[in-house]
């Protein structure tokens, strides 16, 4: 069964900006994460909710950081971009 996904505003931006064929590689890593939410790496610090799936696209790392609710099984898209201050980004 797969989990529903919901899309942040700050994912949601990035997204609209996507090229057509980065777009279907987030499309297909999206339904990855979503019927298996364990394929992403915990984080640890201050980014502990966080999980981070990495795809590459075109010989471009990829990151999509989610979080998960378990108990209602909601996926939360956080943010997507390249490797270059992902984790800088997102603190913020």
């Amino acid at each position: 069964m797969t989990w529903q996904v919901r899309q942040s505003t700050r994912f949601s931006r990035t997204y609209k900006r996507l090229n057509d064929s980065l777009a279907k590689a987030v499309d297909s890593a999206v339904e990855k994460i979503a019927a298996d939410p364990s394929v992403g790496v915990k984080k640890k610090g201050d980014l502990a909710k966080l999980y981070v799936y990495k795809f590459r696209h075109q010989g471009q790392l990829y990151l999509l950081g989610y979080t998960k609710d378990s108990v209602i099984r909601v996926l939360y898209l956080e943010d997507l971009g390249p490797h270059e201050n992902f984790y800088r980004d997102l603190k913020r």
